[in-house]
């Protein structure tokens, strides 16, 4: 097996990682692709065989790949890491699936669209984690139909956030239960804490683990908006700072799933 890198000058975000991904995995003889989106580079662990194909199909893609090095590589470990990166995110998939449950419930308890929102939103990263999970070693076409159903399903869930923001702007004020909103949102804060700790521990460059990654970061922020939300409703006795928040977690929602459905074309 040999281990070529790559200097690719147009490789900037996630979305244009997993193009590159859609590209080359499905080629035969290629047995890993390790990103590294910073310092822009890729790591391709292949057969001696396709060097040449590597380099055409990285070509067509326009994104300014250059080949730097290309030297022999250890197979043994390859195996080891898949199975390790799955198991890291069947628990990431628990964790957001369980939190999606707890904060459902509570934030229709409590009256809090950002929990609610908090709560849709996890349901879609699991989702996308889950959809993942079921199309590892897939062809490109099968992953690019579940990138496609996964994008729209977080766009119906982006919709049916804002349509209740609405209603609840437009209805009459019922302020949100702020002990309750502080208390879930800690817990799921530590929750999402773990996943993050659990996928740091991978240390892994590819695309599916850097999402991942990616995904439970926004969760994180969420969760502390949740908590900000509930902060101002003590201080203002309004429903505003939980619409707000509500508000900006389906609009990150609907941005992650315009980024999805652009990776499924």
């Amino acid at each position: 097996m040999f281990r070529s890198k790559y200097k690719i000058s147009g490789m900037d975000c996630p979305s244009e990682e997993q193009m590159i991904r859609m590209q080359l995995e499905n080629t035969e003889g290629i047995k890993k692709l390790d990103f590294d989106i910073p310092n822009r580079s890729l790591e391709v662990f292949h057969s001696h065989k396709n060097l040449d194909q590597i380099n055409a199909l990285l070509d067509d893609l326009k994104m300014g790949s250059e080949l730097e090095s290309s030297e022999s590589a250890d197979e043994t470990a390859l195996e080891d890491a898949g199975q390790n990166q799955r198991k890291i995110l069947w628990w990431v998939l628990a964790i957001n699936f369980g939190f999606f449950i707890i904060e459902f419930t509570t934030g229709f308890i409590s009256r809090s669209m950002g929990l609610v929102a908090d709560s849709l939103d996890m349901l879609a990263d699991s989702f996308v984690y889950g959809m993942s999970l079921m199309v590892v070693g897939s062809s490109v076409f099968r992953k690019k139909k579940v990138a496609t159903l996964s994008g729209y399903f977080q766009i119906m869930l982006a919709i049916l956030g804002f349509a209740e923001v609405i209603r609840r702007f437009m209805g009459a004020e019922i302020v949100p239960d702020y002990k309750t909103m502080i208390i879930v949102s800690a817990f799921a804060l530590l929750g999402n804490s773990v996943c993050l700790y659990l996928l740091n521990k991978a240390k892994s460059k590819e695309a599916h683990m850097r999402a991942s990654w990616i995904f439970t970061s926004n969760d994180v922020l969420v969760n502390l908006g949740v908590i900000v939300a509930a902060v101002l409703i003590i201080f203002t006795n309004s429903n505003l700072p939980d619409l707000i928040v509500g508000t900006l977690v389906f609009a990150l929602v609907l941005r992650g799933a315009f980024r999805i459905l652009k990776l499924g074309k």
